[in-house]
């Protein structure tokens, strides 16, 4: 019977896979172009064999799953209930505002979320799994009641009483009566996004910086000489006036809300592209017609980005960004830009490896003999023969940003302080060592969770290095 079990849910996987993979084929062709059906083949075998990496991939979907409707498996709102003779659905509200009418008939506009529904007198009610929500405390069990401690419940008439199963705190309360295991599922959903936004956004930044370096290398993007001094002098001038001079703007911005600082941002960006192409267009029409001037040189793109991630990476990571976030204003946004623009570098290392390894392959030496435009050839040729590095940083990068993000909550920073996350129901057990509850099960969702990503990531590497297969 087990082993029936395990095959269809290894059937279901190759099948869900498939469709992925098809989907992915369907958005965008050029991801499998070139690759072959014997190369789809033998991707597909190598991963599938990989048992842990199977688990893995369910233990993320299943959490993620649970993420995206934590407001349905963990709320104090119920979905149905009948009080005094009428029926709500208060979990089901858009404005979270219903007319109520109370036992003599008469009607108020109450808020869903400020009625404590599990003490009214109702005929008939059904309630989520967990019948709590994140931030609501229940003070009859507050001051750390763990799994096994009794639990009590006050009924409709006042009367305490030994709590009902489906009202009961399965992993216990913390100091203020608030529901662990409400934290856990709205926490996933908290970490799980902010792992996979960031990493979307770093993904971005990595790809493009790291083809641009492995192609163009130090060799191949050519400029006039009095091109180049001009515009070393005019990103200077551009920085100062950009960025320098805006800097108080830029940090004030930074602390009001992300949508403002991303606008003062692009004003920046504006100024800065402004004053490089005055700069440029000036030294081609005056300076490089002299004949010193006009002899070309090779600019070395290679290595300023690679001088650029050096920098970037002997930086304290943690610091770093603990540095930006004690500056900007705690917000979910702002987290996922700053882990974002923190985490691109190893992407743009692992891409950049693989470029230089194709650079002068026959098909990338044919699309230039051809006379296509290097933008062409970077994104239509070299990205897909690219793409499966970036895809194993990416799972990799993932499980960093949990990490980061479960550092940042556990020190009190980076989200808002009513925002439930992992770290942050770590730090509440910091308070009391006794309550263990509050430290093992959140510990345990980001272990496994990071290990998950871990082992995803190996498989994907592996399965994906063809070189490796027999």
């Amino acid at each position: 019977m087990m082993l029936q079990k395990n095959i269809s849910l290894n059937s279901f996987s190759k099948h869900f896979f498939t469709a992925i993979k098809k989907f992915c084929k369907f958005a965008n062709p050029l991801y499998w172009r070139g690759q072959g059906e014997v190369t789809k083949m033998k991707f597909a075998k190598h991963f599938f064999e990989n048992k842990r990496a199977i688990f893995a991939f369910w233990l993320i979907a299943v959490m993620l799953m649970i993420g995206l409707l934590a407001p349905f498996i963990a709320n104090n709102q119920p979905y149905y209930i009948k009080v005094f003779n009428h029926s709500y659905y208060p979990i089901f509200t858009t404005n979270n505002q219903i007319d109520f009418y109370d036992e003599t008939g008469n009607i108020k506009t109450i808020d869903c979320r400020q009625m404590d529904w599990k003490h009214l007198p109702f005929d008939a009610a059904i309630f989520p799994f967990i019948a709590y929500s994140p931030n609501s405390s229940d003070i009859i069990n507050a001051d750390y009641k763990s799994p096994n401690d009794e639990q009590l419940f006050k009924n409709t008439k006042g009367e305490t009483e030994q709590i009902k199963f489906r009202f009961k705190h399965y992993l216990g309360t913390n100091k203020r009566g608030e529901d662990v295991c409400s934290g856990l599922i709205h926490g996933a959903s908290i970490s799980l996004l902010v792992g996979i936004l960031s990493m979307l956004i770093a993904g971005f930044l990595g790809i493009v910086i790291g083809l641009i370096a492995g192609y163009f290398g130090n060799d191949r993007w050519q400029m006039k000489r009095g091109t180049v001094y001009f515009l070393l002098i005019g990103i200077v001038l551009a920085w100062f006036y950009s960025f320098q001079l805006r800097w108080f703007s830029l940090s004030d911005a930074l602390a009001i809300s992300t949508l403002f600082f991303l606008f003062q941002l692009l004003i920046s960006i504006i100024i800065f592209v402004l004053i490089i192409f005055l700069f440029y267009f000036f030294a081609e029409k005056t300076i490089s017609r002299i004949s010193f001037f006009s002899t070309p040189v090779f600019i070395p793109i290679d290595s300023i980005i690679v001088r650029i991630i050096e920098v970037i990476v002997s930086l304290p990571v943690i610091v770093l960004i603990i540095s930006i976030a004690a500056i900007a204003k705690p917000s979910f946004t702002n987290l996922i830009f700053i882990i974002g623009f923190i985490q691109w570098t190893s992407i743009a290392r692992f891409v950049r490896a693989e470029m230089l390894r194709i650079r002068n392959a026959e098909f990338m030496q044919a699309a230039e003999v051809m006379g296509v435009k290097p933008l062409q050839i970077i994104f239509r040729h070299a990205l897909p023969n690219t793409i499966s590095s970036a895809l194993v940083s990416l799972s990799f990068g993932v499980a960093q940003a949990i990490l980061i993000e479960s550092s940042l909550s556990f020190l009190g920073i980076g989200l808002p302080v009513d925002t439930v996350s992992w770290g942050s129901l770590i730090n509440a057990g910091c308070e009391n060592f006794q309550a263990w509850w509050l430290v093992i099960f959140p510990g345990l969702c980001i272990f496994a969770t990071v290990l998950s990503f871990n082992i995803l990531g190996e498989a994907l590497r592996d399965a994906m290095d063809v070189r490796m297969k027999k």
